[in-house]
Parts: C-alpha cells; structure tokens; sequence
C-alpha cells in the first residue's frame, strides 16, 4: 500500500465490486485517486466507528481522515457510457456546439473527437448526476469513416486531466446515414455497395502506406509524405485500436464483421439494433457490442426493429455487451434507466450492471483502471440509495479518482 497522508473512508457499505466477486458489506479505503485496500466486515447498524476503521485500515491518528458512512447503502463503481458524444455535441447549441460530423469528405480518419471536446459541456455535469464517471466520445456517423473517439472521465477543467484512453477506436459506418449524406451531394457512397467499398479501399491504401514507411526506413528517398489519416487507420491495421462500426440493421451488421475479418482487425458493433436477430452468430465470431440508444422514437427505417430485449438476447449468448445512451439522443443521466428497461425486457439484473460497469471498461480496454472495486484501480465510486436500477433510486454521492464530485 502507498504511504497515505490522508485518506476518505466509504465505510459500513453494501459493495458491489462488479467483479467476479459477490456483494459484501465493507468498507473502502480511498488513497489519493486510487483504491486503496477494501476490507469486509459486518454492517455496524448505530454508526461508524472511527477508532474501528482505523485499526482495520491500520492508519494512524496523524493521518487525517475522511468519513463517509453509507448507512448500509449500495457501493458500485461509476457507470460507463460507452458511446455518446458528450462534449463533442453539446444538446443545448446548435451550430455553435456541434463539432459531431466534418461533413466534407466521407473519409476523415484524421479528425480526433478530443479536439471538439468542450469539457464545460452540461452533458458532463448531468453525467456525473446520474453516477456516470466515464465515457466514450466520438464523431458522428455522418461519414464512413468518422474520426477517432476517446475514452474521458466526467469530471475535468480541460480535456488532458480527464483522458483515461485516446485514441480509443476508430468510427467507421454503415446503412443509412453516409449514404444518406453524400447521396444528397450526388458523390459517393450513395449506397450501402459503396460504403463498404469505400472502407475497404482506406484500409488497402493504409496498408500501402506502411508498406512504403518501411521501404522508407531503408531508403529516405522512397519514404512517402506524412499522412494522418492513414498513421491513424495503421493503429487499427495493428491492433492497437478496433473499429467502432456503426450499424442498425442486421445486414450492415454482417458487412462490418465482413470487413473486419477480411483485414484482421479488432471490431466493436455500435448500436447493433438488430442484434436479437443474430446473436448467435454475432457470438460464433465472439465480437462484443454496445447496443442502443433504445429509448428513442424509432426516426429512421433501420431502427424499426429496435427492442430493449436486445442486450439481454446478446448478453445470454455469452456477447460481451455495453448499454449505450450516444448522448444527446437519449440525456446521459438516463444510463441506468436504459439498464433497467433491458431488465424489465428479460436481462439479468447482474448482467445489466455489468454492462453498464465492468463489460464497457473491457470493451474500451481499459479494464485495468476502472469498472470494478478492487484494490488499485481508480476511485470512482458512487453511493446508491437504493437499487441503482430503480427509478426511485438516486446517487447520493459520486467520486471521480478518489475526489468527490457529488454533491458538488
């Protein structure tokens, strides 16, 4: 254990760790912005005792400390958002807060969600009010490929102190809406035939251009010119981050996995809508997916379909699943309302925490600091009044690395 100077103490909890452990009442020590020792005892009904937890913590009376006695309420970790647009398409502006979409060209795999983030953005705020801690942000799906998303937590003055990963996948899409906005512009992809064209033809020439960055380490003369966009599509040629697919319908589901078996490579289904349809063979090729929004009128043919007993199909399969809000389509803060809808449509309740707590941390690839309580890992912690799936349910206090953000 680190050398504390000071420490909080969430103490005399229900603790939910989300691991492959059970609940058990406890307490959790909180060391800077990390976990740091848990310790299981027996809910003490008349109080915390400060003597007790320190002998049990082993911290000694110069070490200041901070209390907080749950009373015996649920601690979880913080929710993950595994695919909104929060800072990035900020719902209370219009033009002057949108920076989803660079709509000039089909192809932009150089643009970066974190370049757009607007960390004073209310969807942050209402995050942290509904006990989300961490999201993943990214462009939208206007083109085919979008641009880079990132993983941040939800409390920060600028974007560097909130970044967990980045780049943290690569947006890519399919069905409708390419098709939809440069069919307009009477340019490609005006179809579903040429967006997947279009996508095949970037990985290829980022391929090439790896190819000639070698040439070019034994020949200066041959080495080509710097490219962004193909550096970026390089990192999902080597595995250092999936593809973040787009798709609604179940036929655009099957190109993008079509595609990425075709150039091996890491693949995340976003959205998934029809993924009911085809669990089972989304399993035989065990890609994970991060289904929604589902509380949302059904605004575009592909979404006909859409039903909240999608994750719990996936999830019974044994797909990996994330529950999504893509904030602003449905408010962030509703998060675990969209979690608790799944379950009313058939998810196991354990499995609908999960995929709104340890499943997106490993989606993400950043499991090693967050979606679970355990000793090490970063301290966001929320305090529950109750089940955290009930809409009587509220988060009384929400800790982002080890500082309390609510109450604010």
């Amino acid at each position: 254990m680190n050398e504390i100077e000071s420490a909080i103490i969430i103490a005399n909890g229900r603790i939910r760790p989300m691991s492959e452990e059970g609940e058990f009442s406890g307490s959790v020590l909180v060391n800077g912005s990390k976990i740091s020792m848990i310790v299981k005892h027996s809910l003490m009904s008349s109080g915390v005792d400060e003597i007790y937890l320190r002998n049990i913590f082993q911290l000694e009376e110069n070490i200041p400390i901070r209390v907080i006695d749950t009373q015996g309420k649920s601690v979880l970790p913080g929710f993950i958002d595994a695919h909104c647009h929060v800072g990035i398409g900020e719902e209370i502006y219009q033009y002057e807060g949108d920076d989803l979409n660079e709509m000039t060209d089909p192809l932009t795999p150089e643009v970066r969600a974190i370049d757009g983030i607007n960390p004073e953005d209310v969807g942050f705020r209402d995050a942290r009010l509904g006990g989300v801690t961490c999201v993943f942000s990214c462009p939208g799906s206007a083109n085919v490929v979008g641009g880079t998303g990132v993983v941040l937590k939800t409390a920060g003055r600028v974007v560097e102190d909130m970044i967990v990963r980045d780049p943290a996948g690569l947006k890519v899409a399919f069905g409708e809406n390419p098709k939809t906005v440069y069919g307009e512009q009477k340019k490609m992809p005006m179809t579903r035939m040429g967006t997947a064209a279009l996508l095949r033809q970037v990985l290829v020439d980022a391929r090439n251009y790896k190819e000639k960055l070698e040439l070019g380490q034994k020949d200066p003369d041959k080495a080509p010119e710097r490219d962004l966009g193909m550096e970026t599509i390089n990192l999902v040629l080597e595995k250092k981050m999936p593809l973040r697919a787009h798709a609604h319908r179940a036929d655009d589901i099957m190109t993008a996995i079509r595609i990425a078996r075709e150039f091996d490579v890491d693949l995340v289904l976003d959205h998934c809508t029809d993924g009911h349809k085809i669990a089972d063979i989304i399993k035989t090729y065990d890609y994970p997916a991060i289904v929604g929004p589902s509380l949302v009128n059904r605004a575009k043919v592909e979404l006909k379909d859409k039903t909240f007993k999608t994750p719990g199909v996936l999830a019974g399969l044994g797909v990996k699943v994330a529950i999504m809000t893509d904030h602003s389509v449905t408010p962030i803060e509703h998060l675990p309302l969209c979690a608790a809808l799944a379950v009313r449509n058939g998810m196991r309740e354990e499995d609908a925490l999960k995929a709104i707590t340890v499943w997106p941390a490993q989606i993400l690839g950043v499991a090693e600091r967050i979606g679970t309580i355990e000793i090490g890992k970063d301290a966001d912690l929320v305090i529950w009044d109750g089940n955290p799936l009930s809409l009587e349910s509220n988060p009384e206090v929400v800790m982002i690395n080890g500082k309390i953000v609510k109450p604010e």
